[in-house]
């Protein structure tokens, strides 16, 4: 049960600063409602489950995986810029309110997959969260284990996205017939995670530094509570 909560206070807390995938989730809710939104939600956590599990039994073999890293940091940056794009589009067309990557013919459920898939970020960040509850002996190389953590970590993770796109919802109702000011407001935060992902790339704090330095990823007040 500690190892269960554990993955699921630090999955929660994850996915709550403002990022690719919770603001998309989050806009995809305002445009194409909650079941759509839950959809995309559910594709993301699947393929970060997938990676907790890999990073759980391949840490050597990830480290070494830094070019592959290096291009799916560029790689987001490029879709991070067309939802900003997308986003500023559909606030100065009113009359179409669609953003064209997150409205695309590609199920929500895979979109999410896909989107999931090519952000290296979380990567890192379960690396680190690993190797510290590792180091502090909360995590053992155990299958049951590695079961209840991940199961923890894909229910923190779909809560965090709740809150996105239930807000999401909320906001939308709330501003009614000027949702074109939203599509501004997630168009400047996207744009403004754009630049620090090239800052980042640029700075070489990117994800292969993180997995190099693994604790360097995870903020001192999520690691105090764990404790």
């Amino acid at each position: 049960m500690k190892i269960f909560f554990t993955g699921m206070l630090v999955s929660f807390l994850g996915s709550l600063p403002l990022g690719t995938l919770n603001i998309a989730a989050m806009q995809i809710s305002v445009s194409s409602g909650i079941t759509a939104a839950m959809l995309f939600a559910l594709g993301s956590l699947i393929v970060e489950i997938i990676y907790v599990r890999i990073s759980l039994v391949a840490m050597d073999w990830i480290r070494k995986q830094e070019k592959v890293l290096k291009a799916l940091e560029w790689v987001t940056l490029l879709i991070v810029l067309a939802l900003a794009t997308a986003s500023f589009y559909a606030a100065l067309h009113p009359t179409s309110q669609k953003n064209f990557v997150l409205d695309s013919p590609l199920p929500k459920f895979l979109l999410g997959m896909v989107m999931s898939a090519v952000n290296p970020v979380q990567i890192p960040f379960w690396f680190g969260w690993s190797t510290v509850l590792f180091t502090k002996k909360i995590l053992l190389p155990r299958k049951d284990h590695y079961n209840s953590y991940i199961v923890g970590i894909g229910i923190g993770t779909f809560i965090g996205n709740c809150v996105f796109i239930f807000g999401g919802m909320l906001i939308a109702n709330r501003i009614s017939n000027n949702q074109h000011i939203l599509n501004w407001i997630i168009g400047g935060i996207f744009a403004i995670t754009a630049l620090i992902q090239l800052w980042r790339i640029l700075k070489k704090k990117d994800s292969a530094h993180n997995l190099e330095h693994p604790e360097d990823s995870i903020p001192d007040f999520e690691k105090n509570l764990v404790e």
